[in-house]
């Protein structure tokens, strides 16, 4: 065998090889070789006899004859390794089989969508100003990580609210690592979205195309593209797992609706990041996690891509969202529980807002201490309310402007009050 594998790494063996024609079996090419290296052959014009006697000698018959019994693949690997090294590219290829991957429809569709929406996938990163506490430099130091993608031509980025609060400056890195400053030009707080804008050049961006979401079905395959933990660009996929869930507000506790559940994998870095169908179609932004331990437990939130829309499209245009108001604090639910009522208590309505304004009243005292309920709204415009999430999402559905009848229960009577929903004041 020490034979043999020298002289697979010799010049002469290489030489020797390129001029066979390629076997058709490798027990043919076996016994060919042996037989050449075993007995002399006759003399033929051009045939390399220095090298064959070279050969002979290195491999002599009792060992080629064990080679063909015991180490038949051995000899092969090592002959055809030898061409590959010295010998001609061309002979050696007759040896030397590749096979191409195959993959199964379903992984080259998966694939190909990965390939084709990473592009529109971008890093942000959130900076903050700290101060050294030795030499009181100011310094930008990474307080956070997120997801986003490219909206549209003009530099705009999408992502979650979550992602760049608190930030003092942005920096958005493009998925050929190249890294822009960001600003903000608006945000919603209640929805959990963020607009910001990159000065990129357009040739390097790639708005990620965007689908609906009114007709999604449970059980649909979706795809969620960004950067979990930092990791450059990770794809997870899953399935619609559930549909109209309702989700709160990280930054008000103002409930989300209508959000997306699903079972694809979502860690810290995936938030803002889309969620796309089978098709490569943006159908939410991944947005939130159910998990005790604050890793991926299969339970999944993004915001609908129908309600991303129309807030993105007042952001760009205005730096706001116009919602309405009623213009109240309400208590928590828990506590109108205890008190064995159903509905909302007011527990304060300013005078310049749209609830006092039109004669809501709020819970207070009376000179003895004792405490007297407001009014409790139990429905508006005739649709039921029952707690604070039934009067958002009755809201959500109103417009700026618009009057709205609201039923309240006042002491052991019940009244019909008309209200003029004005704007939610402004955020900084």
């Amino acid at each position: 065998m020490a034979a043999a594998a020298a002289s697979a790494s010799s010049p002469a063996t290489a030489c020797f090889l390129s001029p066979l024609p390629p076997p058709r079996r490798p027990r043919h090419f076996l016994r060919h070789l042996a037989r050449a290296a075993a007995t002399k052959p006759a003399p033929a014009p051009g045939w390399p006899w220095a090298r064959l006697r070279r050969l002979r000698e290195l491999v002599p018959a009792e060992a080629a004859g064990r080679l063909l019994s015991s180490a038949a693949g051995s000899l092969i690997v090592a002959l055809a390794s030898a061409s590959l090294v010295l010998g001609d590219a061309g002979a050696a290829s007759a040896f030397v089989v590749s096979t191409p991957r195959k993959l199964q429809a379903d992984e080259l569709s998966t694939v190909r969508l990965f390939q084709e929406n990473t592009p529109s996938v971008v890093y942000i990163t959130n900076l903050a100003v700290r101060q050294d506490a030795f030499t009181l430099d100011v310094l930008e130091v990474p307080q956070g990580s997120g997801s986003g993608f490219v909206w549209d031509k003009s530099g705009h980025i999408v992502t979650n609210f979550h992602v760049i609060r608190g930030a003092s400056d942005l920096r958005v890195t493009l998925a050929d690592q190249s890294v822009y400053e960001a600003q903000v030009v608006g945000f919603d707080q209640d929805k959990d979205v963020a607009v910001l804008r990159i000065k990129a050049p357009k040739d390097k961006l790639r708005p990620i195309p965007v689908g609906v979401s009114a007709d999604l079905l449970v059980g649909q395959k979706v795809y969620a593209i960004g950067n979990p933990f930092g990791l450059d660009h990770t794809l997870t996929t899953g399935v619609i797992s559930g549909l109209r869930r309702e989700i709160s507000s990280a930054a008000t506790g103002r409930p989300i609706q209508d959000v997306i559940q699903t079972d694809a994998a979502i860690n810290p870095g995936n938030s803002g990041g889309p969620l796309l169908d089978s098709s490569g179609n943006l159908i939410g932004v991944n947005t939130a996690i159910y998990s005790p331990s604050g890793a991926s437990s299969g339970v999944g939130f993004s915001i609908p891509v129908d309600t991303v829309g129309g807030i993105v499209d007042q952001l760009i245009k205005f730096g706001k969202v116009t919602r309405p108001i009623l213009g109240i604090k309400f208590a928590p639910d828990q506590s109108v529980e205890q008190l064995g009522l159903s509905g909302v208590l007011v527990l304060d309505a300013p005078p310049n807002g749209p609830a006092g304004q039109a004669g809501l009243q709020s819970t207070k005292r009376d000179p003895n201490g004792r405490l007297i309920l407001g009014d409790i709204i139990t429905s508006v415009n005739g649709t039921k309310v029952t707690n604070g999430s039934d009067l958002y999402r009755i809201l959500d559905q109103c417009k700026v402007g618009e009057t709205v009848t609201v039923e309240v229960l006042r002491g052991d009577h019940k009244e019909k009050i008309p209200v003029v929903l004005e704007p939610k004041a402004d955020e900084s």
